[in-house]
């Protein structure tokens, strides 16, 4: 069943500064497009939050009905240090350190990318292009910019020219700069750049003699500007205007500022109707940097080899952590956060135990339709996770109370209930059980009976000393045994 004609979705769009209800340009259609890794190091926690924000907008997007088309690229060629337009690709300059080919570099990176997501549940996208892959098509791209008079050639290389582009566009209407204020705080060229003015960016660069990344093109042999890859690539994808563009608000100035020009510049109008971006990730009050030590890689989240954190967590854990912050807020990232969100993720875990035993009555004394449409109104809401995770617990003290004899539910509730805890937790939000599978979910269970009925025997045999050593070793590594009328059961805290 269609879902979307009776929900209404909300978007805080980048380019407005506002909410906007979702108007898709096809019915029942979606195309989005959301800038992807540049593969020359391990991904970034950071970089992973992002994406999981949109990994959460797709599925949910995809649960209402919308046939969606996500575009996620791969940068692997012509973006340069500091995001520069001089200076070494990022690439080639890890290739030159380690002494390999540059497409060993991507190759490298570009499998720690989909391990790490592949860890998080993350989907795949519809279709995942590469930079080098479409060397072509932002070729043709330039060619129609220099026609239309926004592009100019110096020495092999060519340039946007943003002056003129400003002359009868907006420059600057996504990230709320004025091009005098750019100008204002630019320092003077200092006579060696081929740019007019610094305020222009590259569209295509000549390739020096040592540059090793480099294709033939009418201008010289050389590599595409970053800003023009995306570009290039969304609108082959998703055609010349499409619904959502999104990434880290690291790249609404120049990168996005840039992508909507390029477009604006070669097909005469704006390219997205809805700019997205998600907020940065702190670690313990203070930026992420490798240089001063404040930093953790995802994958060391998983094994707890990192002095920043206490233990290690599952994949779930720490996804559940980071969407308990809205995708818009900044979120700082601690073991403290950590841990709270682990105990929250196994009370959760535990209530759909518990809901899959609970018994039906005629009645129901909780309003489960109504819960049911405030996880939608939540989602609706620009993707508001932690509200949709509050509501998440409204259920399990729903649960809490039917199990203990202090409310009532239907058999038609009772189905409902189940259906839409697991559609939320699941297929919207992307967790996984304790275990990351329901195999291992059942081993671990399998183990806990077997301790129970240990503990059992001992208290049969009046060992009372080995049965209160398997309750207090479990509750030692969050395992808390419940002692209850029809017996033993237990719970992950």
């Amino acid at each position: 069943m269609l879902l979307y004609p009776s929900q209404s979705i909300k978007i805080y769009n980048s380019l407005s500064g506002q909410k906007e209800t979702l108007k898709p340009i096809n019915a029942g259609h979606i195309g989005m497009y959301v800038c992807g890794p540049t593969v020359y190091s391990n991904v970034h926690l950071g970089n992973v939050r992002t994406f999981m924000s949109f990994d959460v907008i797709f599925r949910y997007l995809k649960h209402l009905g919308y046939k969606v088309r996500y575009v996620r690229n791969i940068t692997d060629a012509g973006h340069l240090e500091n995001d520069a337009d001089t200076g070494e690709d990022r690439i080639a300059k890890k290739a030159r350190i380690e002494e390999i080919e540059p497409m060993e570099v991507v190759q490298r990176y570009t499998v720690d990318f989909h391990n790490i997501l592949n860890a998080f549940n993350f989907l795949p996208p519809s279709i995942e292009p590469t930079a080098t892959g479409h060397i072509i098509e932002q070729i043709e791209l330039i060619k129609n910019i220099v026609d239309n008079g926004f592009a100019y050639v110096v020495n092999g290389s060519v340039y946007f020219d943003v002056h003129k582009f400003n002359e009868t566009n907006d420059y600057g209407k996504l990230s709320k700069r004025k091009l005098e204020d750019l100008i204002h705080n630019t320092r003077e060229l200092d006579g060696q750049s081929d740019k007019k003015n610094p305020q222009d960016f590259a569209l295509w660069k000549r390739a020096e003699p040592q540059h090793i990344m480099r294709w033939p093109s009418p201008w010289s042999d050389g590599f595409p500007g970053w800003h023009l890859e995306c570009t290039a690539m969304s609108t082959k994808y998703l055609g010349e205007h499409f619904d959502i563009h999104g990434g880290g608000m690291d790249l609404k100035f120049p990168h996005h500022e840039c992508e909507i020009a390029q477009s604006e510049a070669a097909k005469g109008q704006t390219p997205v109707n809805y700019w997205m971006h998600a907020n940065m990730l702190i670690m313990n009050g203070k930026k992420m940097a490798k240089s001063t030590g404040n930093y953790i890689l995802p994958g060391e989240i998983f094994t707890g080899e990192n002095p920043h954190i206490s233990k290690s967590y599952l994949p779930s854990v720490a996804r559940f952590f980071m969407l308990q912050a809205h995708y818009r807020s900044i979120l700082d990232f601690t073991d403290d956060g950590l841990l709270a969100s682990e105990k929250g993720f196994n009370r959760l875990m535990d209530a759909l135990s518990i809901l899959n035993d609970l018994k039906a009555s005629n009645t129901s004394s909780v309003a489960i339709g109504a819960w049911k449409q405030k996880c939608y109104d939540a989602m609706n809401d620009d993707f508001n996770s932690p509200i949709l995770i509050a509501q998440l617990f409204e259920a399990v003290k729903y649960i809490h109370q039917i199990k203990e004899g202090k409310a009532s539910i239907s058999s038609e509730d009772l189905n409902l209930l189940k259906e839409t805890m697991n559609i939320f937790i699941f297929d919207v939000l992307g967790l996984e059980n304790s275990s990351g599978t329901a195999a291992g979910s059942d081993k671990l269970a399998g183990a806990i009976d077997v301790l129970i009925k240990l503990r059992q025997e001992a208290r049969a045999n009046k060992d009372f000393a080995l049965s209160d050593k398997i309750r207090d070793e479990l509750a030692e590594i969050g395992i808390q045994l419940k002692d209850g009328k029809d017996g033993t059961t237990f719970s992950l805290n």
